[in-house]
């Protein structure tokens, strides 16, 4: 009996593990041709301004879609002979160097002295945080412009890395909630081995959190090195832009040689774009790991 009843379930199993499959596959083709038209219509603007650098005008303007009539690199020629590209991108490597390791750094300490002591005081300054998280950066612009003007901190370097420091708010949100999930027995063990409050966040801490400090620093690096209103209003010398700004000269008042606007974007997007590629796999494991453990 038990055989027979066997024979007949068999079947259905499989029947129904080859329902599943079909069902399955079509809605992977169905999710395959949804993402793939998503990536077609964010990858036109992309070749819209990637295919263009290498045109005259004229050119463009009869075919701004279609490839180059006459292939040309007389507009990264321009840009670097008319245009201090190199000083703009040394301005930007400082800026963006400097303002991320500050950020994550405070907002990684930050995140340790909430973890490590909680109490009435490091819940009113998490809430503080929390409401200053919310408030529009546009709104502060002005009090923290004429904040800068008063020690002389305004269209300098240093004074744009300092309104970067910001940014250690949202750093802080993103690795508090990742501490969390650490085991607290790793601290109290320390603690009873002798170890201080800094040898314990430069020694187990820190390398705990590499996946979400990785994460932190790519996300912050992408939006430091592509930040156009904080600088804009910041920096007014033409030695001090960084490559955004650049971008942001090229439009003329009256008329805008439009290839060599596209080809100035080019090259500002280029280096975040090799680095958003050569970090894609830490970001990737980072929030993987975050989600698992929280």
């Amino acid at each position: 009996m038990s055989s027979l009843h066997s024979t007949i379930t068999e079947p259905r199993k499989d029947h129904d593990a080859s329902e599943a499959r079909r069902h399955w596959g079509k809605g992977s083709v169905v999710t395959s041709v949804i993402v793939l038209a998503v990536t077609l219509v964010c990858a036109v603007p992309l070749w819209y301004i990637v295919i263009n650098t290498f045109k005259t005008a004229d050119d463009m303007a009869a075919n701004p879609l279609g490839l180059p009539q006459t292939w040309t690199f007389a507009n990264y020629a321009t840009a670097f002979t008319t245009i201090p590209i190199v000083r703009s991108l040394f301005n930007t490597i400082i800026v963006t160097v400097f303002g991320v390791f500050f950020q994550v750094l405070i907002g990684a300490l930050a995140a340790y002295g909430m973890i490590l002591r909680k109490s009435l005081f490091t819940s009113t300054v998490g809430l503080i945080l929390l409401v200053a998280f919310v408030i529009p950066a546009q709104s502060t612009l002005i009090p923290l412009y004429r904040m800068e003007a008063q020690v002389g901190l305004v269209n300098t370097l240093q004074g744009l890395i300092v309104m970067y420091l910001g940014g250690a708010v949202f750093c802080y949100f993103l690795i508090v909630g990742y501490m969390r999930s650490l085991p607290f027995e790793l601290i109290e063990a320390a603690r009873i081995d002798g170890a201080g409050p800094i040898r314990i966040f430069w020694s187990i801490i820190l390398p705990l959190m590499r996946p979400i400090l990785i994460t932190v620093v790519v996300f912050q690096t992408i939006g430091t090195w592509n930040d156009f209103m904080t600088a804009n209003v910041f920096i007014s010398s033409s030695n001090l832009r960084t490559l955004v700004l650049q971008v942001y000269n090229a439009v003329g008042q009256f008329s805008t040689d439009w290839p060599s606007f596209m080809t100035i974007t080019v090259i500002a997007l280029l280096p975040v774009f090799i680095f958003f590629i050569f970090c894609q796999k830490w970001i990737v494991s980072g929030l993987v790991a975050g989600s698992v453990k929280g």
